[in-house]
């Protein structure tokens, strides 16, 4: 309903619309002609993420029917979440790892390609269950990264990942 229409419907004359305005109490429109927005676009509900994401005590869900994290459905794809990196890697699975390269802290990338973590910063390699591949171009030595386990719902809708 428009403002004009809902004014007519209350029955109040043109002297009782300008006592509002003069006494200075403005009224806004309750709506428009547009339909109002989804509460939480993409179908999914608040962020798409329950739990613990960062820390020491990782342990949390993903919706993946969520328009933020429904990409984790195509294999090669990969979200940060917290202190995690979450892939659906070539294999049709999952892998979450630490985010962080165990060098200088830089936050890593899944390829697809190569089925393998990144780190930008100096080059350095992991396999999808955090063993180092590669050091860092600079040289010296770096440690694996942290592995979660992960479990996809039997519907596919939800992944856990835990310590």
């Amino acid at each position: 309903m428009k403002r004009g229409q809902f004014i007519k419907s209350l029955g109040l004359s043109t002297s009782a619309l300008m006592a509002f305005y003069c006494l200075g109490v403005t009224m806004t429109s309750c709506g428009t002609s547009e339909e109002d927005p989804d509460p939480t676009p993409g179908g999914g509900t608040g962020t798409g993420i329950t739990g613990t994401t960062t820390g020491s005590s990782i342990n949390f869900t993903i919706d993946l029917t969520n328009a933020s994290y429904s990409s984790l459905k195509t294999a090669g794809q990969f979200k940060v979440i917290g202190d995690v990196l979450v892939a659906f890697t070539s294999g049709n699975t999952y892998a979450a790892l630490a985010k962080a390269c165990t060098h200088e802290g830089t936050t890593l990338q899944y390829r697809s390609a190569n089925n393998d973590l990144y780190c930008s910063n100096h080059l350095s390699e992991f396999s999808t269950n955090g063993a180092v591949e590669k050091g860092p171009v600079t040289g010296g030595t770096i440690s694996a990264l942290k592995a979660y386990k992960v479990s996809l719902s039997t519907d596919g809708n939800t992944l856990t990942v835990t310590a």
